[in-house]
């Protein structure tokens, strides 16, 4: 038994195939590889050459019948009807939403002898999402969202080790360099993230390895500026400390909490020649809150941004995002 390059068995008579579905050893005479009419092999897409051999949309009924006996000429003829139907309305439909772009198509397996039934996608979504919570108690812990009602949400995640409480409202952006990012829709400048030190290059045993809360907290304000250097001309940057403080949570481990204030300075005409057309004036002033925590001998440390004025309004709010921040041991 021969096989051919793209994986198909090659058997001593040649097979007719509908989809992937294989009808019955041909009538006629033996066909070699690349041999017209039956298989048409430079009529087949790229994707089909990888083994997914949907039919065209001209129908090959005749074809089959020219070298199948009767009946399975016709069971050819209508599995390729059904074939190019779902190819068409399956394969061809642009997708109407993002979810849809995502979540192709599903199918499952019928009743006997009911063939298959598609799945709508919304179906297929709300089985995901009670997958997902269901995985959360199995043996493979995984990263889950649970609303605890009211005006905001639990985030744990199991597999890195923390957990905290964050505003209903706000949504989050994957790809944003942090382990899990969180943005207010309306107030892009509000935001929350979550940042942890490597396992491999990290042996922490306790916050307190970073210092007293002032030491620690000089540390995060260096990083916050290196973070936010700025190559432009004429810009300037101003930050202080506004408190630094170390409290022990409910779960008995030391947490630092530290709050900053940046101010960045710039000019609508650095190029100008005279310093008078070069004046600076406020870009934008944001307050920082930083939690800082150990566990699994990894440094945890949970940013909180808004600009000031926000933050004079939810600010109640805020304070207890920061004060639900907990770091959990990974199992």
């Amino acid at each position: 038994m021969g096989v051919h390059s793209f994986g198909l068995a090659r058997a001593s008579r040649p097979l007719c195939f509908v989809g992937r579905t294989e009808i019955g050893p041909c009538r006629g005479p033996r066909r070699r590889r690349g041999h017209l009419p039956w298989p048409s092999w430079h009529l087949l897409r790229p994707r089909q050459q990888k083994g997914y051999l949907y039919p065209l949309e001209q129908s090959r009924a005749e074809l089959r019948s020219a070298h199948c006996s009767p009946p399975m000429a016709a069971a050819a003829a209508a599995a390729a009807a059904a074939a190019a139907t779902a190819f068409s309305r399956g394969r061809r439909s642009p997708p109407r939403t993002r979810a849809a772009a995502v979540s192709p198509r599903a199918e499952v397996p019928g009743r006997r002898g009911g063939g298959v039934t598609a799945v709508p996608r919304r179906n297929v979504l709300s089985t995901m999402i009670s997958t997902s919570a269901v995985l959360l108690l199995g043996p493979k812990q995984i990263t889950l969202a649970e609303t605890t009602g009211g005006a905001f949400r639990e985030y744990i995640d199991t597999f890195d080790g923390y957990t905290f409480l964050y505003p209903k409202s706000w949504i989050q952006v994957r790809g944003a360099g942090a382990d899990i990012f969180f943005r207010d829709p309306f107030v892009l400048d509000e935001n929350m993230s979550v940042e942890i030190s490597s396992p491999s290059s990290s042996k922490y045993t306790s916050v307190e390895d970073l210092g007293p809360p002032e030491k620690a907290a000089e540390k995060v304000l260096k990083q916050y500026l290196t973070e936010f250097m700025s190559t432009r001309l004429g810009v300037r940057r101003e930050s202080n400390i506004l408190s630094a403080s170390s409290k022990v949570a409910d779960d008995g481990r030391l947490y630092y909490e530290v709050e900053v204030n940046i101010k960045s300075y710039a000019s609508n005409n650095e190029l100008a020649v005279m310093p008078q057309d070069r004046v600076q004036s406020l870009e934008w002033d944001r307050r920082y809150l930083s939690v800082l925590g150990v566990e699994n001998k990894r440094l945890y440390e949970l940013r909180l941004q808004t600009p000031e004025q926000v933050f004079m309004e939810e600010e109640d709010d805020l304070r207890r995002v920061m004060d639900s921040f907990r770091v959990i041991e990974t199992v």
